[in-house]
């Protein structure tokens, strides 16, 4: 039975777990103990561990052979110390790991003018954010090239899910950008991330990097439109940039900052991944019926 440790223990990690857990031996690694029964409720075995603390990770040498590697970096600096010490734990192990795969973000494109572009794009961190996981990216494939370890990385865009849209800004009516303004974005649906995950895990390249995104192009008005008219919801108003900018929050401001067409045929073709929601359209619309079921 395969042995895989699961790292970053989200909501994405737990549709991962929802595939695996019958057939795999999943371990899951937890700060919070008062998560564990949830987790070993749920098919996986709990170790607990954070890292921030690097003794704390002694116990993950040699635990797994596959890692999945979701933890975000730290919320502050310009590196990845939490993905230096995950790699550190694990050399300290005989038998090393046969593969790592981890989720970065597409943010590490930077702006790229609403041009269409692909896994070759140069990469142009933008934000103290995405320089983060650039220095993850590196820092990884680094590790792989020395140890032999397969490393594939999945970069996804803005994650949703029935219970991840922006129902709650289309309520409080916050604005969204006027065309002229406005950026492309790129989105993934939870269970499809999920299911990328489990692919590269099975048929990812050595420091190969995937693009993980839905066949979408929609700016980022258009996106909040069509949510808001499938939840008879009403359309947020539109603003200039200028305009935004008196209104909405620097973080909030920073995610209308960079405009990307960002393409996913590496995704179908060599993880051979069919997207359960090809659009945003295909998600909203089950969460639609999602929510009509439960409320009749």
């Amino acid at each position: 039975m395969q042995k895989i440790l699961i790292v970053g223990s989200g909501d994405v990690a737990r549709r991962i777990l929802s595939r695996l857990a019958r057939r795999c031996r999943v371990y899951a690694v937890l700060r919070d103990s008062s998560r564990c029964a949830e987790w070993r409720a749920a098919g996986a075995i709990p170790v607990l561990a954070d890292l921030d603390d690097r003794a704390s990770l002694r116990r993950l040498a040699g635990l797994a052979d596959l890692v999945l590697h979701l933890a975000p970096p730290p919320a502050e600096g310009l590196g990845d110390r939490r993905t230096r010490n995950l790699l550190a734990a694990l050399s300290k192990a005989k038998s090393l790991p046969r593969r790592l795969v981890y989720v970065s973000t597409t943010g590490v494109y930077g702006d790229c003018g609403g041009a269409p572009i692909d896994e070759t794009r140069r990469l142009n961190p933008e934000s103290a954010r995405a320089a983060r996981r650039v220095a993850a990216e590196r820092s990884l494939r680094g590790w792989g090239r020395a140890t032999g370890v397969a490393v594939s990385i999945l970069r996804a865009p803005g994650i949703y899910a029935a219970d991840r849209l922006p129902l709650e800004r289309l309520q409080k009516g916050l604005p969204a950008l006027v065309d002229r303004d406005d950026v492309f974005t790129n989105h993934i649906h939870a269970d499809d991330l999920a299911a990328a995950c489990v692919a590269a895990m099975r048929r990812g390249g050595s420091n190969r990097v995937y693009n993980a995104v839905d066949d979408s192009s929609l700016k980022m008005a258009d996106y909040f439109d069509r949510v808001a008219d499938a939840f008879a919801l009403p359309r947020p108003p539109r603003l200039t940039r200028a305009e935004a900018a008196q209104q909405l929050s620097p973080l909030q401001m920073s995610f209308m900052r960079e405009s990307r067409r960002i393409g996913n045929r590496r995704l179908k073709k060599e993880l051979d991944l069919r997207l359960a929601y090809p659009t945003v359209d295909a998600g909203i619309a089950a969460a639609l019926a999602r929510r009509n079921a439960c409320s009749s």
